[in-house]
């Protein structure tokens, strides 16, 4: 079962989790931005983030966890700690702004190992693609919880955009991949429906 491993060190995974009974973790827009903040605080040392997409009621996450020599000074029931440590945080203050008490998120967090760079390269298009596929917006590329528009610009990130454009073959590859439309047929193999 993908959600009773403990993380590992240099593995991918896709992590992801919604509301509990599919209420909405984004209400407005400083939301977003201190799940972010939170993230920079317990994800960024164990580690290193590929793809993002926070929606209204679930979000979508591709990582790598850091290894072992990169994580120098955290013990292994931290670093396995840290996902629980930015949900719970994020709980607290969600909770305690809407007056609401109880679990936010659903739990176990999903998370699924990546091993095969084909199903990396889907995942991140899949990641960004998603608001339009819930209609969220006309067009992915105008969501702004996204890390699309990171990686396709030049601008200072914690992303690790090199690595992402290599899978496509550079930034103009990137961006004509993610604007095809994907086969539903092969798409459906590999998305995560909620």
């Amino acid at each position: 079962m993908p959600n009773s491993v403990l993380l590992q060190e240099g593995t991918f995974y896709h992590c992801y989790n919604q509301g509990n009974n599919h209420e909405d973790l984004f209400r407005e827009e400083r939301n977003w931005r201190y799940f972010m903040q939170l993230y920079a605080r317990h994800i960024v040392p164990v580690a290193d983030t590929y793809a993002y997409c926070l929606l209204r009621n679930h979000f979508h996450l591709l990582v790598r966890i850091k290894d072992l020599k990169d994580l120098t000074g955290l013990s292994r029931p931290v670093r396995s700690q840290a996902f629980s440590n930015l949900f719970n945080a994020y709980a607290r203050a969600f909770n305690l702004t809407y007056g609401r008490s109880g679990a936010l998120f659903k739990r176990p967090f999903q998370r699924i190992q990546i091993t095969d760079d084909d199903y990396l390269v889907q995942l991140i298009i899949y990641i960004h693609r998603n608001p339009q596929k819930h209609g969220l917006v006309g067009d992915f590329r105008s969501w702004r919880y996204s890390s699309y528009t990171t990686l396709a610009s030049q601008g200072a990130t914690h992303l690790r955009r090199d690595e992402v454009l290599a899978l496509f073959g550079g930034q103009e590859a990137f961006r004509a991949v993610h604007e095809v439309e994907a086969d539903m047929a092969q798409s459906t193999a590999w998305a995560i429906e909620f």
